[in-house]
């Protein structure tokens, strides 16, 4: 079996990207955790992240704990892929996180789900990233 590409989130309080990542079936690391945000990816790894709307122009949608983790050259560059929950109420600004932190990194925005998800979506996630660890056992770097 090929290795379980680990999946990195943050989730806000109401815990719904959490429960989302839990149900993935893999490795998870939360973000919220002090040391996790301090520490560097071991190999390819998955970002999953939430995007708020913050009625601001001038305020970005990325939590904190999100762009810190970012901030390691190393985390950066073993990033393969970014995974967004959103609210379509937000408008525009849905998805915004996950889509600009994939336009700005080069890598492929891999799945996208609304709120906490329906069980086709955990499903769904669930293949694509089952894709992406053969396709990363192959020796093959799925950008899109």
């Amino acid at each position: 079996m090929s290795r379980q590409t680990p999946v990195y989130y943050y989730s806000s309080a109401s815990g719904l990207v959490r429960s989302f990542a839990e149900r993935l079936d893999r490795p998870v690391l939360d973000l919220s955790v002090r040391d996790v945000r301090q520490s560097e990816a071991d190999g390819p790894w998955v970002l999953l992240t939430p995007s708020y709307k913050t009625g601001n122009e001038a305020n970005d949608t990325i939590p904190e704990a999100v762009r810190r983790f970012l901030r390691s050259p190393v985390n950066r560059r073993r990033m393969v892929g970014v995974m967004g929950s959103g609210n379509r109420n937000f408008g525009r600004y849905y998805q915004h996180a996950a889509r600009d932190i994939a336009a700005r990194s080069g890598r492929p925005v891999l799945f996208e789900f609304e709120i906490a998800g329906t069980p086709w979506d955990v499903e769904e996630c669930r293949r694509v990233l089952e894709d992406l660890d053969v396709a990363l056992a192959a020796g093959h770097h799925p950008a899109a």
